[in-house]
């Protein structure tokens, strides 16, 4: 590349707003390829380029620090076995009754991002296998991505399932013609994963998130479609047993119907536990783009890194990002010892470092 290489790629493959919600961003996240990594200046490289250049330098690697492949935890791993699973059930007869996933753990573990990065292969295997058009000349969309509000209603959610699919009549019809056009845009379109996000906000105590509940259960009852569910501590919210108390929960459909998938956090106590959160720091490490960068950067501060984040997903990755930009502009260019104390996180990952040992 001639001229500012780093302005060009920057044209090319700077922050990306996917809307994951509705069918074009989905679908350009489904396709989008990696980026591709650039050099790393020595310190008298950089010192060699004018103010401008050196500015999209760094604004490139800040660019790149932040956005690293995802990582195949142990953690990812297990869930992404427990969603094949349940999507062998997606092979059954329209006629037949499809089990459904649920991913539900703690905020920070990474939930969404198993359930996107799940429904991407899917998306991909179904492209591979069928052309992008269904039979009668509709656009295929293998997977329909849903993230609720705080307060859905019933009909919210239809609204939210038909934004996606871009249905003109997301806002101007009644609810019962929105079901029925929800049901004709999964089936038109062939659709063989809904994914349902922020499953948390549905109140399953209150009368209108039980109208969701069974409307889930009937959508799930008609659609020859997977549903794959993700909230924070859905147990403890009810979910599974429909808000239904005392024996009543016991024949709680919901239940039976569905498979839960938890994400727990890493530990950093016994050897097995240790070596798969420093497997993730060496990963972490190879990826950033930094002068001074090298092996043991991130690794001979494992122990320190995990009580800063408890080893939640999301606190860790805040937690370099802001590192790696502070090594950049003050020129450390290395993530030290200093630099992590002075990088800051999430509010719940600092009030939980701070309490005592």
């Amino acid at each position: 590349m001639s001229g500012n290489p780093w302005a060009q790629w920057l044209d090319r493959y700077d922050t990306v707003p996917y809307q994951l919600s509705r069918k074009q961003g989905w679908d350009a996240f489904v396709n989008a390829g990696s980026r591709p990594r650039f050099e790393v200046l020595t310190r008298a490289e950089m010192r060699a380029l004018n103010a401008d250049v050196l500015a999209d330098y760094n604004e490139a690697r800040c660019v790149w620090n932040a956005n690293p492949a995802t990582i195949k935890t142990q953690q990812l791993a297990r869930a992404f076995d427990v969603l094949e699973q349940v999507m062998a059930s997606n092979r059954r007869d329209g006629d037949k009754l499809r089990g459904a996933a649920v991913i539900d753990a703690e905020p920070g573990l990474g939930k969404t991002t198993i359930a996107t990065r799940f429904a991407r292969e899917v998306h991909r295997r179904e492209y591979r296998r069928h052309s992008p058009e269904t039979p009668d000349g509709s656009q295929r969309l293998p997977v329909a991505f849903v993230p609720l509000n705080a307060g859905v209603t019933l009909k919210g959610l239809n609204q939210q399932l038909l934004e996606f699919y871009g249905h003109p009549g997301a806002s101007r019809s009644t609810r019962t013609q929105l079901t029925s056009l929800a049901m004709d845009c999964v089936t038109t379109c062939e659709t063989k994963l809904i994914i349902i996000d922020d499953l948390h906000f549905v109140d399953f105590r209150h009368r209108n998130g039980l109208e969701v509940s069974n409307h889930l259960k009937g959508l799930a009852n008609v659609l020859p479609a997977t549903f794959l569910f993700v909230g924070v501590n859905l147990e403890a919210k009810r979910f599974f047993d429909e808000g239904l108390l005392g024996e009543a929960a016991v024949y709680a459909q919901t239940s039976r119907r569905t498979t839960r998938c938890p994400v727990a956090p890493f530990s950093f106590g016994d050897g097995h536990s240790a070596r798969a959160w420093t497997d993730l720091l060496v990963t972490l490490e190879r990826h950033l783009i930094l002068a001074d960068a090298g092996p043991g950067m991130l690794t001979s501060q494992a122990r320190e890194l995990h009580r800063r984040t408890q080893g939640r997903i999301a606190s860790l990755m805040n937690l370099i990002d802001r590192a790696a930009f502070l090594a950049i502009t003050t020129g450390v260019e290395a993530i030290t010892p200093a630099v992590i104390t002075a990088a800051l996180t999430d509010n719940a990952a600092q009030r939980l470092a701070e309490l005592p040992a």
